[in-house]
């Protein structure tokens, strides 16, 4: 039998399109699930007629694989992807490589690096990005791990990429270890800022200033032509006017309790532990967890009987240059974040390639982008974004509506959580003073924690005598 070019375990939905994707650049693939009525469904079905072997022994569908074999594992992270390494790892040769192109956290993948590469093999963990669609059209790939092992995977994951406009693939190697998996956790956590600021845009327009759900969706369709062009956008306008069969808005009937998958949550872990300002994405991760108390926030409006006052802004639309403003915010603390793990891991991360290679194919997918990746290629953001010529400019035009719709809002009695939160960073990040000489005073006072003064080198510390006896 002809031997397959790459195999793959895991056929959800993900796993599926993605096999469709290989598939369709030329590729003979063979896959495996562990529950065999899965494949059997896949291999009468979708893959019918097409270079898609199907196996239901784990050895057989190893045998199958040309050597160096490529295995790709698209299943839930955690234990299971440890469970198959270790049920594959018998069956498999030296320079053999596995690939888990999960949802893995990064030190799970770094962990897993080493364990494998021990054993004589190579281990690949990479982000996938662009959902359902993305991955049987084309998605953002983000691969980091075993360097050697890249130039035997490297064809297969340019052919299966998004192409961004200039007709440059999506996917860029990422760095050793973990850094594959840690930038598309970066990506999720942009991606609930991004997708919580759009929905305060929404919740905005429609509350306070009483706009219709097509006026809202024209809105954002009017506004997605420009530079907060992107696919959220584009999505949220055909989502605002969608009708069910009866004529009645979808929206309107969803319930408002947002779920999430963990990735949100790891991002601001490894913000704290690394100390890296994450206000932003931490905000929107715990809008989510609020939306869930339903009956809570139900029970709290009926006790306060608080009602929303009208809004002033002569041109409600303005809000969407303070939405800008709060994504370049928002944006610039998920850079800051992976350039200090890149200096904390020694990953060494290509910040303009990264923004490069989510142009395309990913959830955040953007014009918007394009700016990011001239700006680090250009050395001028000095790693934070918000500080970069070309956002100062466009900040400096807009700061007035961005503070006037937080300052609308709140007025009126209506929140915007993330908005206020870019804005409060933006605040704090561009005041030369900040009231943390008082939090170390009373460090000092409780804990002889000490500190520094303005007039000394860094580095020198101080304990003051706060008590003083008469």
């Amino acid at each position: 039998m002809e031997k397959t070019d790459i195999g793959l375990i895991g056929l959800a939905v993900m796993g599926e399109n993605l096999v469709l994707n290989i598939e369709s650049k030329g590729y003979k693939v063979s896959v495996y699930n562990r529950t065999e009525e899965v494949t059997k469904r896949f291999a009468s079905g979708k893959a019918k007629g097409k270079n898609i072997i199907p196996f239901y022994n784990l050895e057989d569908f190893v045998e199958s694989l040309e050597s160096p074999r490529r295995v790709m594992l698209m299943v839930k992270a955690g234990e299971a992807v440890d469970m198959i390494i270790d049920q594959l790892l018998p069956s498999l040769s030296p320079g053999d490589i596995i690939i888990d192109g999960g949802n893995s956290f990064y030190k799970d993948t770094d962990r897993r690096v080493k364990y494998v590469e021990s054993k004589g093999l190579y281990y690949i963990g990479t982000g996938i990005s662009g959902g359902e669609e993305g991955a049987l059209k084309g998605p953002s790939i983000m691969p980091g791990g075993s360097v050697d092992a890249w130039p035997y995977v490297k064809p297969i994951f340019m052919d299966i990429a998004a192409k961004a406009e200039d007709g440059s693939a999506c996917c860029e190697w990422t760095g050793p270890g973990g850094a594959g998996h840690f930038v598309k956790m970066v990506h999720n956590g942009i991606e609930y800022a991004d997708m919580q600021l759009i929905s305060e845009i929404y919740f905005l327009l429609k509350r306070l200033y009483k706009k219709s759900n097509d006026e809202i969706g024209n809105y954002f369709g009017l506004y997605n032509e420009g530079k907060l062009k992107s696919y959220l956008m584009e999505i949220t306008a055909d989502i605002l006017k969608h009708k069910d069969k009866h004529g009645d808005y979808v929206l309107d009937n969803i319930l408002d309790a947002a779920g999430q998958k963990g990735t949100g949550r790891w991002t601001v872990s490894s913000a704290m532990e690394l100390g890296v300002p994450l206000n932003i994405i931490a905000t929107a991760v715990f809008e989510r967890a609020l939306s869930s108390l339903t009956e809570l926030r139900d029970n709290g409006e009926y006790i306060y009987q608080r009602k929303l006052h009208a809004g002033y802004l002569e041109e409600p639309d303005e809000v969407f240059n303070a939405m800008y403003c709060s994504k370049v915010a928002s944006y610039s603390q998920g850079f800051d974040l992976m350039e200090k793990a890149s200096e904390e891991y020694g990953w060494e991360l290509d910040l303009a390639a990264i923004a490069r290679i989510w142009r395309n194919g990913c959830i955040i997918r953007s014009v918007f982008l394009d700016d990011i990746a001239k700006t680090f290629e250009e050395k001028k953001s000095d790693n934070t974004l918000l500080l970069s010529p070309l956002f100062v400019e466009e900040i400096d035009k807009h700061i007035d509506i961005w503070k006037e719709v937080v300052s609308d809002a709140l007025s009126a009695g209506l929140s915007l959580p993330v908005m206020s939160a870019s804005l409060n960073y933006f605040f704090s990040l561009t005041t030369k003073r900040s009231p943390a000489n008082l939090l170390q005073a009373q460090r000092d006072y409780f804990g002889a924690h000490t500190f520094e003064k303005v007039d000394k080198p860094r580095g020198e510390f101080y304990h003051e005598n706060w008590i003083r006896e008469e």
